[in-house]
């Protein structure tokens, strides 16, 4: 993985934190809206992990795919991942 390893890991394990938050804010049966934000804001983090992620991986796997004439399967990948992104 081309991306920042300690980040990812870092704002991956905040998110599993939040997910066990948003795990009791339902057992408590905590106020819908509260849930329904902290859900937005786990999200939210996770979008931009897999932005940051695929933004590395861009820069990194795909730009030295690039420089070859062969056909090149790391491109094919990138932009099956971006036709995942976009519904």
């Amino acid at each position: 993985m081309k991306a920042d390893k300690e980040q990812v890991t870092r704002s991956l394990k905040i998110a599993r934190g939040q997910l066990d938050g948003i795990l009791r804010m339902v057992e408590e049966d905590r106020y819908c809206v509260d849930i329904s934000n902290q859900i937005m804001a786990t999200q939210a983090l996770l979008k931009r992990v897999n932005h940051d992620i695929l933004q590395a991986h861009i820069r990194g796997c795909v730009r030295e795919g690039l420089h070859s004439d062969e056909p090149n399967p790391k491109l094919e990948e990138a932009l099956q991942l971006l036709e995942k992104l976009v519904p």
